[in-house]
């Protein structure tokens, strides 16, 4: 047996923990630049869903909802004098 290992016959504890402590995790770097780079991917995604569309959105009517001036005088009545009782 080489005289480098060494056996105890202790056995070594590790420290203890309930399931709720064992089970969460830690707040790291990692944690944070996983956060960041999602965050930059989801905007990028969207960017470039709003791109590949823009010639669509491009393509709506101008005038959606606003009459034109000779569209909106079809509409426009002569006011009527006020009636009144004697």
């Amino acid at each position: 047996m080489p005289a480098d290992i060494h056996h105890s016959s202790a056995p070594e504890r590790a420290p203890r923990l309930n399931a709720t402590r064992a089970r969460q995790g830690r707040w790291g770097k990692h944690v944070f630049w996983v956060l960041i780079v999602s965050t930059i991917l989801a905007a990028i995604a969207l960017f470039g869903a709003w791109t590949y569309r823009a010639g669509d959105l491009a393509a709506v009517e101008v005038n959606n909802g606003a009459k034109t001036p000779a569209e909106a005088q079809r509409y426009d009545t002569p006011q009527a004098p006020v009636k009144q009782a004697p």
